[in-house]
């Protein structure tokens, strides 16, 4: 019997839709079919992830339906075109026209390409997002990005795409291995870093429980992590604003992700030393207490996350990497920096040598 915890809902007018938050909502035929319409539809995992739960979830859609399973290698290079393309040939092989509902089973890399497919498949379809991994639920599950990589970028092809629905069952965090529940949590740790001060202090109480899977703290972290990015997305749904500050140390973190190969360090660990970086430079700029950022480090420590960028990396390949992410506008680079925890901010004056330094000085310790 499935236990529903939490709903939150993102609000975006006619594109608004529920987050769920509980127990065994893949077995939930009734919540599910509540957001697939017609009677097509495609489900997208990978071989990791629908072995576990393809069966349970096309039991709960039922044998009305006309099902087809895509099955993608596990892995963040093969978030390519190449692997939308595949997905887009088992579709149309398959017959599916424009009533057909995508459903993404898995983590960020099936939510990110089936959600991109999904908004081009015969110009947009329906789209619903089961996310079975932390990082998943709490980040890119919720908020619309889709997208797949370029080898000279990190989610540089893509489309903002809102799914109709999405289902978070926190039992498969149960089948989770602790490398990816660790990954999932640094983007935990970011939504108390930039807006959430009274939850950042509660995870440093309570990382040794979710650590251990505890189900109300696991629950807590995720309708928290959620609420907190809703309300970020509800305000500015493409990133014109405020929202860029759910990028907090991912412009470091994916040139790190770009120059190691994608895959080699997962998303959530690149992500935790670039907020390791921000929050440094936050210091060194005078506006966050140097004690902070120790205490960060020992947060992501304890999570079981790396606190230092590759040793084999350069300031110079950093420059080239982040001088191509998303978030350089007219040639100038944006960063996420806080003001406090709990307080982000949006800067565009950080100069090369600001960055240089820090870089040196970290990449000294690595």
């Amino acid at each position: 019997m499935s236990v529903l915890m939490h709903t939150l809902h993102v609000e975006l007018g006619e594109r608004s839709y529920p987050v769920y938050i509980g127990r065994d909502l893949l077995a939930d035929s009734q919540l599910l079919a509540s957001h697939v319409s017609g009677s097509q539809v495609v489900i997208v995992s990978n071989e990791t992830v629908a072995p576990l739960y393809m069966d349970r979830v096309k039991a709960a859609l039922g044998p009305r339906k006309r099902l087809t399973e895509v099955v993608l290698p596990d892995g963040e290079q093969y978030k390519t075109l190449a692997t939308l393309s595949d997905i887009f040939d088992q579709v149309m092989a398959a017959g599916h026209n424009r009533t057909t509902t995508f459903v993404a089973l898995g983590g960020g890399v099936v939510g990110d390409i089936t959600g991109f497919a999904a908004a081009c498949y015969q110009r947009g379809v329906n789209f619903v997002q089961i996310p079975t991994t932390l990082l998943a639920q709490v980040d890119s599950s919720v908020g619309g990005k889709t997208a797949v990589n370029h080898p000279l970028g990190k989610n540089m092809i893509g489309a903002f795409y809102q799914p109709a629905a999405v289902l978070i069952d926190t039992n498969t965090l149960q089948t989770l291995p602790p490398r990816e529940l660790a990954a999932g949590l640094a983007e935990v740790i970011k939504y108390g870093l930039i807006s959430d001060e009274p939850f950042y202090r509660w995870l440093q109480l309570d990382m040794p429980k979710l650590l251990a899977r505890e189900e109300a703290a696991l629950a807590e972290a995720i309708e928290r992590s959620c609420s907190n990015k809703a309300q970020v997305v509800s305000a500015d749904e493409r990133e014109g604003g405020i929202r860029a500050i759910l990028n907090l140390g991912h412009t470091f973190g994916h040139a790190i992700e770009t120059a190691q190969g994608y895959g080699q360090w997962l998303h959530g660990e690149a992500v935790a030393v670039g907020m390791v970086l921000a929050l440094e430079l936050s210091a060194r700029r005078g506006v966050v207490a140097r004690d902070e950022v120790e205490s960060l480090r020992a947060l992501l420590r304890a999570a079981g996350l790396p606190v230092e960028p590759p040793a084999d990396m350069t300031p110079a390949v950093f420059l080239e990497l982040m001088g191509r992410d998303k978030k350089v506008v007219d040639g100038t680079l944006r960063l996420v920096l806080l003001e406090g925890v709990g307080s982000a901010c949006i800067v565009d004056d950080v100069a090369d040598e600001e960055l240089i330094s820090l870089l040196e000085s970290h990449l000294s310790r690595a």
